[in-house]
């Protein structure tokens, strides 16, 4: 029996896609699991009690984010492996440790929020790092806590051979983050005015894209976590570092951000928290943006240097999310279908890996807790490729 190019095209996605996930599973994913022990054992030690329960908290419900933030790892020479996944669980430990924090109850939670989140500012710098990041916060002992989660992050990119040649992007990325974190307020918090004329500010004019768009990629790690896998390279020329800059922001972490919000609605709607997939007016028309996103960034990763590992890596993002049961509902149903169309010959492979995967069973049997970190970034869900 003769099997027609599209079928080898899909078994051979598939073949690919199952390595990825073998080398994350094999390589990268015991390396995570001892960066959060780590982690685990340190936040213990915290003496200020609410401090302490919100960084074991991010160890608990948002070890997803943590752990699929080491996805690119995957991909990096074996020496420098280690590195890429310390400052990468570092990096992304830091974001949602501030963003639990700058949830609670504030009479200024946008200045609150922006103090909290310099700290992935210092992270990614190898300047002076001793901001008082607590300085709007109401409680602030934490023995040096998050200060040790900054240096780790500093001294694996010093590692690194190429960092200086990326550094400025990850940094652009980060401020993104920071600003859009201060903005992005809950209902009880105040309006979103401030951030929807921020993000349209950011939002290039010959994109297309709307303002809560542009904000869901300023939200996304995913850029940062990219870059700084390219740095593991012995040398990352200018205009590739430019050219991924340009990809994930503001493509791939817009949809990154929103597949997120798209599948967290249920929950957002009964916890009073912003949703941006509530600015679009129908399913319909959420499912149309969704779907012309993902071709975009398909055609944005496929045009990268080792395009095809930036491909795996946003199926395998984007199809973790549309395995997960809320991608089954009325509001999603739509939407899942169309930008798992727009992936194309990827999507049935890689659908069929993650729900045979190690980690199904626990992405589907995982409640989170909602923040306003929409990532991971990125990716409360691992992305096992």
């Amino acid at each position: 029996m003769r099997m027609g190019g599209g079928v080898w095209r899909r078994l051979d996605a598939g073949t690919a896609f199952l390595a990825a996930a073998a080398r994350y599973w094999l390589s990268v994913f015991p390396r995570v699991r001892r960066e959060l022990g780590h982690w685990r054992l340190r936040a213990r030690t915290i003496p200020d009690l609410p401090l302490r329960q919100a960084a074991l908290e991010v160890q608990r419900t948002k070890r997803g984010n943590i752990e699929g933030s080491a996805a690119f790892a995957a991909f990096t020479p074996r020496i420098r492996r280690p590195a890429v996944i310390r400052a990468q669980v570092a990096f992304q430990a830091i974001y949602d440790y501030a963003d639990t924090l700058s949830e609670q109850p504030h009479t200024d939670p946008t200045r609150n929020a922006r103090q909290l989140h310099r700290a992935l500012l210092d992270a990614l710098h190898d300047g002076p790092s001793q901001a008082d990041y607590y300085r709007h916060h109401t409680h602030r002992h934490d023995s040096g806590y998050l200060q040790a989660i900054i240096d780790a992050c500093r001294t694996a990119l010093a590692i690194l051979p190429a960092y200086p040649s990326v550094a400025s992007s990850t940094r652009r990325l980060a401020e993104r983050i920071v600003t859009y974190q201060s903005f992005n307020l809950t209902r009880t918090q105040g309006s979103h005015h401030e951030l929807a004329r921020w993000a349209s500010r950011e939002t290039p004019h010959e994109t297309g894209l709307r303002w809560w768009e542009t904000a869901a990629s300023a939200g996304s790690s995913l850029g940062i976590f990219a870059l700084i896998a390219a740095a593991a390279r012995a040398a990352v020329r200018p205009h590739e570092t430019a050219a991924i800059e340009r990809a994930y922001f503001p493509w791939i972490g817009s949809l990154h951000s929103l597949l997120d919000n798209l599948i967290d609605l249920p929950e957002d709607l009964a916890t009073e928290q912003h949703n941006l997939i509530q600015h679009y007016r129908s399913n319909a028309e959420s499912a149309a943006r969704l779907q012309w996103l993902a071709a975009e960034s398909i055609h944005q990763t496929r045009a990268l240097p080792s395009g095809n590992q930036h491909t795996l890596i946003l199926a395998g993002m984007a199809c973790h999310y549309l395995s997960a049961r809320p991608a089954k509902l009325p509001h999603a149903k739509l939407a899942t279908a169309a930008v798992l169309d727009a992936i194309g010959g990827l999507a049935a492979p890689t659908m069929l890996i993650l729900s045979l995967g190690p980690g199904s069973a626990r992405k589907h049997g995982e409640r989170r807790t909602r923040s306003r970190q929409n990532a991971a970034n990125s990716p409360v869900r691992t992305i096992p490729i």
